[in-house]
Formats: C-alpha cells, structure tokens, sequence
C-alpha cells in the first residue's frame, strides 16, 4: 500500500503535516516480505549507493550514574546492572579513541554522557571535546541526555554536527518504560537541536514488548518530525540482567529487518542505523537488513589503539556483501 507523501522541503514551521499514518506503516508492516524489501531496497537506490554503508564509532565519555530510570538502561543508578558511576572522561582519551575509529574507518564520532541533562560546565567540557574531534576531520555527534535553551547554540558553535535524542518507542508506550521524564521533554529537546541548525539523530528501540501498531507508530512519529531526522538508529534491545527488560522476550529477526525497511520508505533521505543489538544478529540477519535499507553501522565499542576483534568481524562481513564504507563529508 502506497501512503502519499508530501513535499520534502518540510519545515519546522509545519509540525502539523503528517506525511504517514500510523495505520499507513502499519499496512507496510502487512506487506509480503519480498514486496516490502523490493520496496525498500528501490527507496534506497534512488537516495543513496546501495552499497556504500557509513561507519559510526560512539564512545561513552561519562558512564553510569544517571538518575533516570529508563528500563531498558544499565546505566541507571536504579539498577543493579554491575555498572560504576565514572566521570567525565580526559581529553586525550577522548582523542586517542577518535583517531583509532578514524583509522579503522569511521567518519562520524558520537560522544555518548550519562546525565539526565548537562551542566553549564558539562557543556564547556564537552564543547572542548568537539571541537577537537572535529579537528581530525569527523563529523561530530553528541547524546547528552535533555538540553535547556541555549545549550544546543553553544554545541553548535563548538563545531557540533549532530544531536542525537532517540524517541525511544511510541507516545503511547512511552511511560510503560521510563517514568523520570515524558516524552515531551524528548521532543522539547529536539526542537531547540533543530533551532539551532544542527542535524538530528534521532531513532527507537525495538523488541521492548510492544506490539507491531506501536512499532508503527514510532516510525510514524519520526517519519512526521518536520523535517525528519537525518540519521535513523534502529536499535535492538539488549536485555542486561538487573533490569526491568531484562527478561524481555526477543524480537524475531524478521520483524526487526521489516522495522528497518520501514523507515527506509517512510524517511527516504535518512541514514538508517544499525545500532544495539547487532552484535547479537546474523551476518544473513544483518545483510537482510542492508537490503531493507540500512546504510549507517555503529563500528567499534570502546577505546581502541589497534583492530579488535569486532572491528575485524564488521570488515569481514562487509567484504563478504561487496560493501565499502562511505566517504567522509568534509567539514563546512
């Protein structure tokens, strides 16, 4: 089923348009496989080299000891998950990290903070940190929970190019998993991301126990932001002993690689990101999922110096499909 779809040139001043239904991606959720992934994998060819696949390194550069209670997260002090609460870490740590991606490959560094939102002195540090990155000639991102009003422009001028802020699931799921923050506040964020010029990150997770018309509705909800994200990370859920998912049945993988050709179709022009979750799939679970559209991976998981055996095993797969990494984009 065809959903119609409006003008691209969306603005933030037309928040109101819907370009989806919810009961639209719904029907896509419906089609026979084979017609969906065609569908698909034709969106993708006509935006983007179908096999080319962006790299994405993302660090944690402030773990643990956040105070929300969002279920799916071992970072949460609510939870026993064998997590320390570490500050906020040097930056030539940082550095080292960004310049081991870089050669392995990626050209987007995403660093990850633990907080609820940062403090005015989080985001001068921070800010140091980005323009650094940024200097060796990545893109920038950076998720650092809620922003307040001015937070996003000093980002900005720090050199930061994107944000990310995941929805996590739909509105009306939302509070089944995280009760410290309304999904409001997500959005309130991601208004003042786009305010201030910069691209937006901004994706869900998945396999957290809700039902095919919820998966819907997050892809609705993002394929209506306006304009839609720039980058779509499509995550599994990793089920971490301690908590409150942590019995959470898995999601069958069909099911995961039809959420992934969804936002290819509905957000034609987004990265869509493979991101937690994936060390856990298939290499043929994986390669479907390229062929649903995917085109961006998270590469590498923490502070590296020299290949690691994930690193290893993404360039492996990656050879196996035909598949190269995507050029990096020169810094404006």
């Amino acid at each position: 089923m065809n959903a119609p779809i409006v003008d691209e040139a969306d603005t933030l001043t037309r928040r109101s348009a819907v370009r989806w239904t919810q009961e639209a991606i719904e029907a896509l959720f419906a089609t026979p496989f084979n017609d969906l992934i065609h569908r698909a994998q034709s969106v993708h060819r006509e935006h983007f080299d179908p096999n080319e696949v962006q790299l994405s390194t993302l660090l944690s550069i402030k773990t643990g000891g956040c105070p929300e209670d969002c279920g799916y997260c071992p970072q949460s002090v609510r939870f026993n998950t064998g997590v320390a609460d570490q500050g906020l870490m040097p930056l030539d740590q940082v550095l080292a990290a960004a310049r081991a991606a870089q050669a392995n490959g990626a050209t987007r560094f995403c660093m990850g903070a633990a907080w609820r939102g940062p403090k005015q002195r989080d985001i001068d540090q921070v800010a140091t940190m980005i323009k650094a990155v940024r200097d060796l000639g990545m893109e920038t991102c950076a998720t650092l929970g809620m922003l307040k009003d001015g937070q996003a422009e000093q980002l900005s001028a720090a050199g930061l190019d994107y944000y990310n802020h995941n929805l996590d699931t739909a509105p009306d799921f939302y509070n089944e998993i995280v009760h410290t923050r309304e999904q409001q506040d997500r959005l309130d964020t991601l208004g003042r991301v786009r305010g201030a010029g910069l691209s937006v990150c901004c994706g869900g997770i998945v396999g957290m126990g809700e039902t095919r018309a919820q998966r819907a509705a997050l892809i609705a909800q993002l394929a209506n932001l306006s304009p839609y994200p720039e980058s779509v990370p499509i995550n599994n859920l990793v089920a971490v002993p301690g908590t409150p998912l942590a019995d959470a049945a898995a999601l069958d993988p069909l099911e995961f690689v039809r959420t992934i050709a969804c936002a290819r179709i509905t957000m034609p022009r987004a990265r869509v990101r493979l991101s937690a979750g994936r060390s856990e799939m298939s290499e043929a679970v994986q390669a479907l999922c390229f062929l649903a559209g995917a085109n961006s991976i998270f590469y590498g998981d923490k502070l590296l110096t020299t290949g690691n055996p994930e690193v290893e095993r993404d360039q492996v797969l990656m050879g196996k499909l035909g598949l190269r990494p995507a050029a990096p984009i020169p810094n404006a």
